[in-house]
């Protein structure tokens, strides 16, 4: 049971919109496990109140924050100091305030390499990726990829000025080699289906990172030649609402092994909690907070849905 006092650690998360955030959920369950005087807040910060929001973590002693959507790339301009993956990425997802000092991480890539060798046994070393996209998810995967020691990254986006950048940035600061593969997909009129098939053919991993897929948008899927995938495939989507997209079930059909997002999405929590607190986190209880709190969203969902065909 949480109780606040005078002497309890508050932690939280920036982000506008916050609502729909199932981290107080995860993290309060982990502050519980361990009988920590500590909690979890989520906070509404507009844009506009980013700068002095961040500034409140010092003044008013917060042991760190999450920053999420729209705030990671702002972020990474005002905090003291920033780790390697959030350096390279130019994104920060968590704050951790020692002593007044702030320091900018990046635990998105992080809890994505955690998951990939949890969930499908694969360490970033095992062969090259294929990035499909090149937003901010797609800077973080494929940063923490290199920095993990994977031998390369390929990248694919719409926009082929975006995926050159993200390849450049790869290359030019790490140890890994990196690409850029003509998107979309071999369907679409003058893209070289022999392309796509020499690198599906020496990759082991592809990280889907478009927001394509998600809820309420299951079916919709990015132009991808899935009959090229094997069961020497693993996917990943880091979509995890619905927990298995469009995207996931054709690579399924094919014969790939398929991921969502949602480990993903734990162990960045679980490496923040980490930062924070000093304290292993307890993943299978943050696990099961996540797991309760994502089914009580799809059943609000539902009954909104339900609603709406009765009236």
């Amino acid at each position: 049971m949480l109780k606040i006092n005078g002497r309890t650690r508050i932690c939280g998360l920036f982000g506008y919109p916050v609502d729909h955030s199932l981290s107080p959920a995860m993290h309060n369950s982990a502050f519980d496990y361990y009988g920590m005087n500590w909690a979890y807040v989520p906070f509404a910060v507009r844009p506009e109140d980013l700068s002095g929001a961040v500034a409140a973590v010092r003044a008013l002693g917060l042991a760190g924050v999450n920053v999420t959507v729209p705030h990671k790339r702002a972020a990474a301009g005002l905090v003291d100091s920033l780790s390697p993956a959030a350096r390279l990425s130019g994104a920060v997802n968590t704050i951790v305030n020692s002593g007044g000092e702030l320091a900018g991480h990046n635990t998105d890539g992080e809890g994505f390499v955690r998951a990939l060798e949890e969930e499908a046994g694969l360490q970033a070393t095992a062969g090259p990726a294929l990035i499909l996209g090149a937003g901010g998810a797609a800077r973080a995967v494929a940063v923490a990829l290199a920095l993990s020691g994977s031998p390369e990254v390929i990248v694919a986006n719409r926009t082929p000025e975006r995926a050159a950048e993200l390849s450049d940035l790869i290359r030019k600061n790490t140890g890994c080699a990196a690409s850029v593969l003509n998107w979309p997909g071999p369907q679409e009129r003058g893209v070289d289906y022999r392309e796509w098939a020499a690198v599906l053919g020496r990759v082991r991993l592809v990280v889907q990172t478009t927001p394509l897929g998600m809820n309420p948008r299951e079916k919709e899927a990015p132009p991808f030649p899935f009959e090229l995938l094997n069961g020497g495939h693993v996917v990943v989507d880091l979509v995890y609402n619905p927990p298995l997209t469009g995207f996931m079930g054709r690579c399924l059909a094919a014969g790939a092994r398929v991921f969502n997002g949602m480990g993903m999405l734990l162990h960045q929590g679980a490496a923040a909690f980490e930062l924070w607190t000093g304290v292993p986190a307890p993943v299978e209880v943050m696990r099961n907070a996540l797991m309760r709190s994502l089914g009580i969203r799809r059943q609000e969902a539902e009954d909104r849905r339900q609603e709406g065909v009765r009236e």
